[in-house]
């Protein structure tokens, strides 16, 4: 194997022999001339430290893959990342309802900037780092030996882009592998039927992560009038339906989203005629049900991220406490808002303070009742807590 060897910048050996998996171009001594993908062991005074891959257009110019200098970066080394990442789903996911989880979770998984959704038997496989290019056909063929009845992979790239958490673009989609797989896949997750645009939808085309707290809202639905903002294909709304909810109104800016959101609800018996969908700003519907005097029993915040970059961050924050001020005044007493956020740089301490600051400025007292993050097929290394992306709250007035 012929790997380039790379100085690391005095004092950071320290950094990745903790575990970290990235390396920043300014911690390099030198930036070689050399093609996206080669395998690069990283060195402190001459001795090795960890062995990754390269990529010259990031500002993560290296991101590694192992601190075994006896492990080389092969066919049989990403096979046996996907294998073990497939062993932990099977033995953490109660999978005898649900068919669609994150089998690839980048750094979480030992693959950083991999990104693979199992939707069905058909799986989407989104690269990071034009430093995976060449891994490519690699990781399929770890595929399509390690996943029991794959039907076919879906090619949707992200090259360059560092914001894996953060992603919510609609890259058109290419068939890696298998048959062409149909426009809309249908899925279960929790005994409950979604369809899923893998082809252009956003992420990966639906939201994986959000899977444990979509059925939290099934409990807590019943008997309740629920507004879920920023609805996006129905996930909440369906299953605060099935749960035993009054009502329940999707707002989302994208039509699409709401006609999906739509078939969502046909799909499994509930009838859209009694609920209502709404194309439509959901901060201007907010304001229209405050001057209405209408108000909920539940309210869900998803929003998309509003931190894409560090400088936004104090931005994202004062948006998060606005929003759910925003919420706070068409809440009934007694009433629950589930809020979330799906900022990394936003820390949970932050969303939390917006939240704190919200409920200040509405003149609402709210306790936390339910408090989570990542699902465990969106495992988080503890050496890596910029992975600790998703959190989301439940609070009641009190």
């Amino acid at each position: 194997m012929n790997v380039v060897k790379l100085e690391l910048a005095r004092g950071l050996g320290r950094h990745l022999r903790a575990g970290h998996p990235w390396v920043f171009r300014k911690a390099l001594e030198h930036v070689p001339k050399i093609p996206p993908g080669c395998v690069v062991d990283l060195t402190e005074n001459g001795k090795f430290v960890a062995r990754g891959y390269y990529d010259p257009h990031s500002a993560i110019a290296v991101r590694v893959l192992t601190r075994d200098a006896r492990e080389a970066v092969d066919a049989a080394f990403i096979t046996r990342r996907v294998r073990q990442a497939l062993a932990g789903r099977q033995a953490l996911i109660d999978l005898t309802d649900t068919d669609s989880y994150r089998l690839i979770h980048g750094e979480g998984d030992g693959l950083p900037g991999v990104v693979v959704d199992l939707y069905a038997g058909w799986a989407v496989m989104k690269l990071y780092s034009a430093g995976l290019t060449p891994y490519r056909p690699l990781i399929l063929e770890a595929l399509k030996a390690g996943v029991p009845g794959l039907k076919g992979v879906i090619g949707r790239d992200e090259v360059g882009r560092d914001d894996v958490d953060e992603d919510e673009g609609r890259g058109s989609g290419k068939m890696l592998y298998g048959h062409e797989a149909p426009e809309q896949i249908a899925i279960r997750e929790r005994g409950a039927t979604f369809l899923v645009d893998a082809w252009r939808g956003q992420k990966t085309g639906f939201f994986l992560d959000q899977r444990e707290n979509r059925y939290l809202i099934r409990r807590l639905a019943k008997g309740r009038d629920v507004l879920n903002c920023f609805s996006f294909s129905g996930g909440f709304s369906v299953n605060a339906a099935l749960g035993g909810a009054n009502s329940v109104f999707s707002v989302d800016l994208d039509p699409d989203a709401i006609a999906l959101a739509r078939e969502n609800f046909t799909r499994n018996g509930l009838p859209a005629e009694k609920h209502d969908f709404l194309a439509a700003d959901v901060f201007k519907i907010i304001q229209s049900f405050k001057e209405e005097g209408r108000t909920f029993d539940l309210i869900i915040l998803d929003p998309p991220a509003f931190a894409k970059s560090q400088r936004a961050v104090q931005a994202a924050i004062d948006g998060y406490a606005s929003l759910n001020r925003q919420a706070l005044g068409i809440l009934r007493p007694g009433g629950l808002l589930a809020t979330a956020s799906c900022s990394a740089r936003v820390s949970p301490l932050d969303f939390m303070g917006a939240v704190r600051e919200a409920s200040f400025k509405a003149g609402v007292d709210l306790a936390l009742v339910e408090e989570r993050y990542q699902p465990p097929d969106h495992p988080v290394r503890l050496q890596f807590p910029e992975g600790k992306y998703l959190k989301f709250y439940v609070l009641q007035s009190v």
